[in-house]
């Protein structure tokens, strides 16, 4: 049982539901590099350089991140803060070997996936819970899996692999803010005042509103540079408008449960499926 535990305790530092869904988008991404026309090795190849760099970046962050972790009600009880883990370079060796790992076999898929990864490792690692907490490490950080997917299989850039870029760095903001909105006095509490703490949090709400908008075109402007056909047309449109909605919800009443609504909204349900939906167009039309 101790030995479960700790197994446990190790898995959950690497955020593997986060790890999870980077690696699915990333993997989405190297599907619609191609066309729909990649072998399975190709995809398993992938998706594993992707969720080992993934993991390795969130162990490294949660690492960086134990003492702010540490003094919100949040996430006090994860493994590095709680204690489980002590002493907290314990986990050094686990997450860096999956960092160099990461980079190594995204070397391997391009050079170019090998740079992605690499600025993305960088930014996730460099600063931390400053100013939004989301530009630009963040965005960057989570720009690198479809890059790595995309590298890997279309080393170029085009309209789409940037569209695909802007919707993470546009969604990102939604994802993480609405976290924090509803978390917000244990943020403050916890002495950290970066934005969206740094305002009133209608303030926070309006500018989210206007970043669920723009989420919302940019998902319409990959129909036209994607070459997606109504399939896709029809259910980005559905998606978009259900966050919209969610968004508008939470700028009307201004309340914490729609903040977290629209947390668990953005992740899967919407980020998630949207790529999912593209993949799905590619295959079956």
């Amino acid at each position: 049982m101790l030995l479960m535990q700790m197994v446990r305790d190790y898995i959950e530092v690497l955020k593997p539901r986060e790890s999870g869904l980077l690696t699915f988008i990333g993997i989405c991404s190297a599907v619609i590099a191609g066309g729909g026309n990649l072998s399975l090795r190709t995809l398993l190849f992938v998706g594993f350089a992707i969720l080992v760099a993934s993991a390795g970046a969130n162990g490294l962050t949660n690492y960086l991140d134990r003492d702010v972790d540490a003094r919100l009600n949040r996430t006090r009880h994860r493994a590095l803060p709680s204690r489980r883990i002590y002493p907290p370079e314990k986990v050094l060796p686990l997450t860096i070997g999956l960092v160099i790992i990461g980079l190594v076999l995204a070397w391997l898929l391009h050079p170019y996936a090998f740079i992605a990864d690499l600025v993305g490792t960088a930014a996730a690692g460099i600063g931390r819970k400053k100013v939004t907490c989301v530009f630009p490490q963040g965005a960057l950080a989570g720009c690198a899996p479809v890059l790595i997917g995309w590298f890997a299989v279309k080393p170029a850039l085009d309209w789409e692999i940037g569209l695909l870029c802007l919707l993470i760095v546009v969604w990102l903001p939604l994802h993480v803010w609405s976290v924090m909105i509803f978390y917000r006095d244990d943020y403050i509490n916890a002495g950290l005042k970066f934005f969206p703490m740094s305002v009133a949090a209608k303030d926070a709400i309006r500018i989210m509103s206007g970043f669920c908008v723009v989420l919302y075109a940019v998902s319409m402007a990959l129909y036209f540079t994607g070459g997606f056909t109504w399939f896709y047309l029809i259910l980005a449109n559905l998606l978009g408008i259900v966050m919209v909605y969610a968004s508008l919800r939470l700028l009307i009443s201004g309340a914490s449960r729609d903040a977290w609504r629209l947390y668990k909204l953005s992740a899967f349900p919407y980020l998630g499926l949207i790529f999912l939906t593209m993949c799905l167009d590619i295959w079956l039309f």
